[in-house]
């Protein structure tokens, strides 16, 4: 340290009483993360609320239940391991779903043409009488019938309780992972014609 630099400190001590430049940082009693996630989780509750409101469930389970079906959901579990967080079984757990218009792709790959399940189910068809015409037994009918039903409650609300679930607990994952992927197929894109030559 010069003359000049000790006689600064010296001045910069006398006035402030510290020889420290900086002041430590209280800890924050939150952040904006945390209380995004709160934000996030009454919207949730809301929406569940609404839905309830709106449609008749066909599941038991109570709203926080299937506030909790949602998130494990979005999480990316299936239905053995929210089953097993709920303490439940996994066919309440695929009413529970459908209930809140969660409906999986692999929920529609019915054995029959989900279209005419969907006529019959339009024209109020007895379950018996569509298992008869859709070559297949009441068990199977019934659960694809709430497939149905999801999609079609869905489309009349304009998939809003569906897009709205997906845009508070999906963006981690577009955060995440889809944006690394997108990035990374980017830059091959961006890549691809061009030429290497390179030499050690």
């Amino acid at each position: 340290m010069d003359e000049k630099t000790a006689e600064l400190r010296d001045i910069f001590v006398e006035t402030t009483g510290s020889d420290t430049v900086t002041e430590n940082q209280e800890e924050s009693p939150g952040s904006l993360a945390d209380e995004d996630r709160e934000g996030d989780e009454a919207r949730v509750r809301e929406l569940v609320g609404m839905m309830r409101d709106r449609y008749e469930f066909a599941s038991d389970r109570s709203n926080p239940e299937l506030e909790r079906v949602v998130e494990l959901y979005y999480d990316g579990a299936d239905d053995a391991a929210i089953a097993e967080a709920l303490g439940v079984d996994e066919d309440e757990v695929f009413d529970a779903r459908m209930d809140v218009h969660l409906v999986r792709e692999s929920d529609r790959e019915a054995p029959f043409d989900l279209d005419d399940l969907r006529s019959l189910h339009v024209e109020e068809v007895p379950l018996a009488d569509r298992a008869e015409r859709l070559d297949s037994d009441e068990p199977t009918v019934a659960r694809y019938t709430e497939v149905v039903e999801a999609d079609m409650e869905s489309t009349r609300a304009n998939d809003r309780f569906r897009d709205e679930f997906d845009e508070l607990l999906a963006d981690a994952d577009l955060e995440g992972g889809l944006t690394a992927d997108a990035h990374e197929d980017g830059l091959q894109e961006a890549t691809e014609d061009m030429e290497t030559d390179v030499s050690f």
